[in-house]
């Protein structure tokens, strides 16, 4: 390795190391800080995320750049020289200090996220949410956008796609969706998950959580598993990913097909390939291959018939006795029940995307200025009575169940829907390599995990999130496997 390779190797790790820092400070923020602590804690988060910014806009970083691009021999530094390049171009748009202001606003918006949810008052995050819109205006226009405002953001989750691409196949998912629920609201078909609504203490929960965790191949020596109010899962490192999820003691559900579905999450950023660990590169390549992840392991398998056969006597074994006398069968239908809800994390997997589509029309109207934040709530009520047919009647259930405006997350939502037309794509070309169905029933998920390292997890941002689709399953994005999946499940449970 040459001189100048060995300084860009130690830029990167100076910049994981802040960025390390952050990330631990991000989950004790959303844990276990006392309340307090708050105020200053976002102050520290302007701090570092301030130093982020300088490093990777910073004159040795872009000397750097300019030394290696086109002359490294090296791929992984070849690779992490144009990712980085990425970056610079992107982050030195922003002034410094415009920046701090607007990372040390996130955290205090996030604060104030989980006060006027508790109190149900959107009133009072409206106006940092007003201020966080306008700064995402701001930004889209700094680093530029063709067809709309939407895209300049949309690239930072999701490189290489446009609000033109999502606009044709989120308009193409929802009507299928749509058609689908119909069918089953037709249906003569009765599926009755009410039987599931039994008191289930927060502890058995944890230890049924735990156990499929580890069935996953979740490293415990690697990541931990902890409460919070919205789920999330955090790669401080790839040797430090920790797990949370929301205990509901009246339904199980929550938690544990939440947890499988942020250890799913978890699994990519523990199987990232060791060479990549001193770069940047031992990141995700974007937040659609993530969720993409996170959904095939909570709905492809963990909401499958396979899975249940196998972990049948596992729940009830931990289950309270109320839930002894629940039929095999009654159970797989309950937890595949279709029933539009109010909170998108507790969504049944038909309509989890009409969520998705939901907050993707209402962020891109917010950046491109067709809708105040003030508006927010009834424009959420309205297009929840719309597609899904209920109409929230609280904040709390409708426009503040979300902490991801609030941390200035616009650009992200459309990647939920996304990594779930990916999963579904994966899950296809998986079935035809191995056999998926008796590996599940096994119990025995290593092979599962074992594919997935081998074409996703362990090339990071090596591979552009399309690339990885392409080489994968020899065809860009094609939202028919999620389609086909849906309608042929929900026609065997529900006989239309």
């Amino acid at each position: 390795m040459t001189s100048v390779e060995n300084q860009f190797i130690e830029l990167m790790k100076e910049i994981k190391g802040y960025t390390e820092a952050l990330a631990l400070i991000h989950w004790d923020l959303r844990t276990k800080i006392p309340k307090k602590g708050m105020e200053q804690r976002a102050q520290v988060i302007g701090l570092l995320s301030e130093k982020i910014h300088q490093l990777n806009t910073s004159d040795q970083m872009k000397a750097l750049i300019d030394q290696l691009k086109g002359v490294t021999k090296d791929p992984i530094i070849e690779k992490a020289v144009e990712v980085c390049e990425e970056e610079y171009n992107k982050s030195s748009k922003i002034p410094v200090e415009e920046f701090k202001a607007y990372v040390t606003l996130r955290s205090k918006s996030e604060t104030v996220w989980q006060e006027a949810r508790s109190e149900n008052n959107f009133a009072l995050l409206q106006p940092y949410l007003e201020e966080l819109v306008n700064y995402n205006k701001k930004f889209a226009t700094y680093w530029g956008y063709h067809a709309n405002k939407y895209d300049g953001l949309l690239n930072n989750y999701e490189p290489g796609l446009t609000t033109s691409i999502l606009d044709k196949v989120f308009d193409k998912l929802k009507h299928a969706l749509s058609d689908l629920v119909k069918n089953i609201a037709e249906s003569k078909i009765e599926v009755d998950a009410s039987q599931l609504l039994h008191h289930f203490p927060k502890t058995d929960q944890e230890q049924f959580s735990l156990a499929i965790l580890d069935k996953m191949g979740y490293d415990f020596d690697a990541g931990r598993l902890d409460e919070t109010i919205h789920p999330f899962a955090i790669g401080i490192n790839p040797k430090d990913v920790r797990v949370t999820t929301r205990y509901d003691e009246n339904d199980f559900r929550t938690a544990i097909f939440g947890t499988i579905h942020e250890g799913g999450h978890a699994l990519y950023e523990q199987n990232f390939d060791p060479d990549l660990y001193q770069t940047i590169l031992a990141n995700a390549t974007s937040m659609g291959i993530h969720e993409s992840q996170s959904l095939f392991w909570e709905n492809f398998v963990g909401r499958s018939r396979h899975f249940w056969e196998n972990h049948f006597d596992l729940f009830r074994k931990i289950a309270p006795v109320s839930f002894q006398s629940i039929p095999f069968e009654s159970f797989f239908k309950a937890i595949n029940e279709v029933k539009p809800s109010y909170i998108r994390i507790e969504a049944d997997e038909l309509t989890y995307s009409l969520h998705i589509i939901i907050r993707y029309e209402l962020e891109k109207a917010l950046i491109n200025g067709d809708l105040d934040t003030k508006d927010l709530p009834e424009a959420w009520n309205q297009k929840m009575e719309d597609y899904l047919g209920i109409k929230p009647t609280n904040d709390q259930q409708g426009v503040l169940q979300d902490i991801h405006w609030a941390a200035g997350d616009f650009g992200y939502f459309p990647t939920y829907a996304l990594g779930y037309m990916y999963a579904a794509q994966l899950n296809h070309k998986l079935k035809q390599d191995i056999d998926i169905e008796a590996i599940i029933k096994s119990g025995d998920f290593e092979p599962i995990k074992a594919w997935m390292t081998e074409h996703v997890h362990r090339h990071g941002k090596m591979k552009k999130p399309l690339e990885i689709i392409n080489d994968v399953t020899g065809e860009g994005l094609n939202p028919d496997y999620l389609i086909n999946y849906l309608t042929d499940k929900y026609k065997t449970i529900y006989k239309f």
